[in-house]
């Protein structure tokens, strides 16, 4: 792939995490605040919007008719890829800081205490954002989750770029999209299955019927749900592909206080300092990582200069 087109990608999909990684979480929580009271539908709302990727998929596949003829694959996913996916779909089901294979800098070392710093400082400070009728138990259980939710996917994408390193095969970003389907499609499965449990289904024309916006607008947040954290996955995943899983964490990290931000202006909770400090330390972070790499592919390039020098 041209340096070119693969920058346009890392571009794009830091776009799409970005837009899902603010926009998830917000319309997720206007779902529970509004009424919504079902965990197992917000988790199924998270991977239900994987039949998108199908529309980028058709378009790729046609491109590839329209130069190949009939000889031009219908997917490029292999059995072996199918099953790899189909297991971190299942993870991702179950639902971020497992050590990334690639080397680390003192820049990138320095990017991720600061935005470790910084999360800290949030969750130090979360009791404040605490919804009211909370109990104790509920508040705690909800605090450990999101610790195990947050460790299990940052084992998933270093064990997704690993994937892509010991595939047998050239990775392209079509190849990106099918695993993601399949991914999310698993994953969706999953949570299908404990919905079906707890009659869920069953559940959503009563939860619509009583929804504080009215019906109509509950299935227009249950459908934005799904869109947004689609953009969120799709995102994450091709900016692994176009850089790296800590780059992609990396961003995410930063964005956690941009979305505490924004939960300031569109559901008026308070400012503390604390959420300000994070900020700093998440932007000061992200600065951080970006200037380390500029770094390395300076001394890269002046490497690669003296060892022509010397082969001259």
């Amino acid at each position: 792939m041209r340096k070119s087109l693969k920058k346009l990608l890392l571009i794009l999909n830091g776009a799409l995490l970005a837009l899902g990684n603010c926009g998830g979480p917000l319309i997720q929580r206007l779902y529970f605040l509004k009424g919504g009271k079902s965990v197992w539908i917000s988790s199924f709302l998270q991977t239900a919007g994987w039949p998108l990727v199908l529309f980028p998929l058709i378009v790729s596949y046609m491109f590839r008719r329209s130069k190949e003829g009939a000889r031009a694959k219908l997917f490029y996913i292999t059995p072996r890829l199918f099953l790899a996916s189909a297991v971190l779909g299942v993870l991702t089901g179950l639902d971020d800081f497992f050590p990334p294979m690639q080397k680390l800098t003192s820049f990138t070392i320095n990017a991720i205490l600061l935005l470790t710093i910084g999360a800290v400082i949030l969750v130090l400070h979360a009791s404040s954002d605490r919804p009211a009728n909370e109990s104790n138990k509920q508040y705690f259980l909800g605090f450990f989750m999101t610790l195990l939710t947050a460790a299990l996917y940052g084992f998933v994408l270093p064990a997704v770029e690993m994937t892509y390193k010991k595939a047998k095969q050239t990775i392209t970003y079509t190849l990106v999209m099918e695993m993601q389907m399949v991914m999310s499609f698993f994953a969706t499965a999953f949570c299908s299955t404990g919905m079906l449990l707890h009659n869920d289904f069953q559940r959503i024309p009563e939860e619509a019927s009583a929804f504080e916006l009215g019906q109509e607008k509950y299935y227009v947040v249950i459908i934005f749900n799904a869109v947004l954290w689609q953009c969120f996955f799709m995102g994450a995943t091709g900016v692994v592909f176009c850089g790296s899983s800590l780059l992609s964490g990396i961003i995410i990290a930063t964005l956690l206080p941009v979305t505490e931000s924004l939960a300031v202006l569109f559901y008026h909770e308070k400012f503390h300092a604390e959420k300000g400090i994070s900020l700093v330390l998440s932007l000061w972070g992200f600065i951080s990582y970006f200037y380390g790499e500029l770094q390395q592919k300076k001394k890269n390039k002046k490497k690669k200069k003296t060892s022509e020098l010397e082969l001259a």
